[in-house]
């Protein structure tokens, strides 16, 4: 199994960050290349199409509002792993009560690539994703 974590501190507190971040359907709201999510079972699945038109459906495994986590898993997408987890945290940052760290971590099996590359896969998309988010939370 191969995993990766990403976080990136804010100037915002961790209740606002979590406003926008919090809603599993709500990546379109920060996250310019998942323009689409489609929440379908009460809210538990999400189906995201990226800009290239691709199809992502994730399943929500965990959701702890006061803790400002949840955790989903991959159950179909364009990408070489399977048994995908992943979960997106707000932290409070010690001693910076107008500060929040976002941490976006995941573990997979990699599926016809090295773990390494399959690490980096992620690793981009998570930086990525949290660079897009102090970008719209600036805005």
């Amino acid at each position: 199994m191969a995993s990766t974590t990403t976080s990136l501190d804010i100037p915002q507190s961790p209740d606002q960050v979590w406003q926008l971040i919090g809603g599993f359907g709500s990546l379109p709201d920060w996250l310019p290349y998942i323009p689409t999510s489609e929440l379908g079972e009460g809210g538990r699945v999400r189906r995201l199409t990226n800009a290239d038109g691709s199809v992502i459906v994730e399943r929500l495994r965990a959701f702890d509002h006061d803790a400002r986590s949840y955790s989903y898993a991959i159950e179909q997408a364009p990408f070489p792993v399977t048994g995908y987890l992943s979960t997106l945290t707000v932290h409070t940052v010690p001693g910076r009560p107008a500060a929040s760290r976002v941490e976006w971590s995941g573990s997979f099996t990699p599926a016809g690539v090295s773990a390494a590359e399959a690490e980096e896969l992620f690793h981009g998309i998570y930086a990525d994703g949290l660079a897009a988010l102090l970008k719209t939370l600036q805005a």
